[in-house]
């Protein structure tokens, strides 16, 4: 008879042995200091956190074309992947594991975050609405320019550059962030996908652009260092597709090929950084279950409650928690002795210094180490 599944179950993940099965979901919080530079406070801040079964930072740009906010870190000189030492060694040296989430915004940007004020780059040529946030305040987002053919392998190798500055930096893996309606979402999606060379059109060409990337990262790294994230239902920064099942149902199936470490899935609930609280049937973990045949994580709300229900149904193998995670460093304890939570801040979210970034209080104050 086999043991019921739960959080605290233990899990392989790939070559990574995991105690439980709580991931700390990647988490933008815009605190790097100049340079785009990762520093002390970052790795106090993911320290505290170590005890997650497995750590995804904040999405990291591959490049300064990549970059979308304001005091957001990057993985693309050498001050950043020495920045990320002291984050790697802090969490290394408390038994915490940490993937780097690569990132690049593509039209979800501004000039003004642009090298030489360039406009931002995009699939087409087709701006989301809203506004975009800037040094300067909100700003709206301004049209992109539709990258050239010709163009995209340079990006494909800025990928291939930050895994290896991840590995550099003493990350344990890397996940691909094709999720949230950043560039490699917009590409796979036709709403706003209009080309129509190699990478636009049919479903296998503006996938393309995700498999060319993938193959990349686990070429540095191996698949089973590599996780892919998505998310199939969210309408965030204006995303759409005419057939998302197809769609996502072919992306699901085609990543096998890499034998990665995870697929990451954010559930229809989350449309950004906001929980919709229905029970709209659209495309999350269960849809990937019999699609994607390596271990999958889920990401959306979840409560204590629920990420127990979700492994125990066996749609997922791990639960990511984010907000939960802000608010209370030590999250795995606090479940396993169903202790009080610590209630977030949405207000520091996005700010600057330690109000509400290292100053949520532990059950017990963070031992030293030995």
């Amino acid at each position: 008879m086999s043991t019921p599944v739960d959080l605290f179950s233990p899990f392989q993940l790939g070559s990574l042995s995991l105690p439980h099965r709580m991931v700390m979901a990647p988490l933008t919080r815009m605190r790097a200091g100049e340079g785009n530079v990762p520093g002390p406070l970052n790795a106090t801040y993911y320290e505290q956190r170590s005890s997650a079964a497995l750590i995804i930072t904040e999405a990291t740009q591959i490049s300064p074309q990549g970059v979308g906010y304001p005091n957001t870190p990057g993985i693309h000189s050498a001050e950043q992947v020495e920045g990320w030492k002291l984050v790697t060694k802090a969490v290394h040296d408390r038994g915490g594991r940490i993937f780097l989430q690569l990132w690049h915004v593509g039209r979800v940007s501004h000039p003004s975050l642009q090298p030489g004020g360039a406009l931002p780059v995009a699939p087409s040529a087709i701006a989301p609405t809203g506004m975009a946030a800037t040094y300067e305040g909100e700003q709206p987002f301004v049209t992109p320019r539709a990258l050239e053919t010709e163009e995209i392998p340079a990006i494909v190798e800025d990928y291939r550059r930050a895994a290896e500055n991840a590995k550099a930096a003493g990350f344990d893996g890397v996940e691909i962030h094709s999720a949230n309606g950043y560039l490699l979402d917009e590409f796979l999606q036709d709403g706003s996908n209009k080309r129509i060379d190699r990478y636009g059109g049919s479903i296998e060409n503006r996938a393309r652009f995700l498999m060319e990337v993938t193959d990349a990262v686990t070429d540095i790294w191996g698949g089973d260092r590599v996780g892919v994230r998505l998310s199939p239902s969210s309408t965030f920064m204006d995303m759409q597709d005419s057939n998302p099942e197809a769609l996502f149902g072919y992306v699901g199936n085609a990543l096998n090929d890499f034998n990665l470490a995870y697929l990451h899935v954010v559930e229809p609930r989350i449309k950004g950084d906001t929980t919709i609280e229905d029970d709209t049937p659209e495309i999350g973990v269960k849809f990937f279950r019999p699609i994607f045949k390596n271990p999958l994580i889920t990401a959306g709300g979840y409560k204590r409650e629920s990420g127990q229900a979700v492994l125990a149904s066996g749609d997922a193998d791990l639960v990511a928690y984010g907000r939960m995670f802000i608010a209370n460093p030590d999250l795995p304890e606090r479940f396993q002795h169903e202790t009080e939570l610590n209630k977030y801040d949405r207000s520091t979210f996005y700010t600057q210094g330690e109000r509400g970034y290292i100053d949520y209080p532990f059950l017990e104050k963070l031992p030293k180490l030995a």
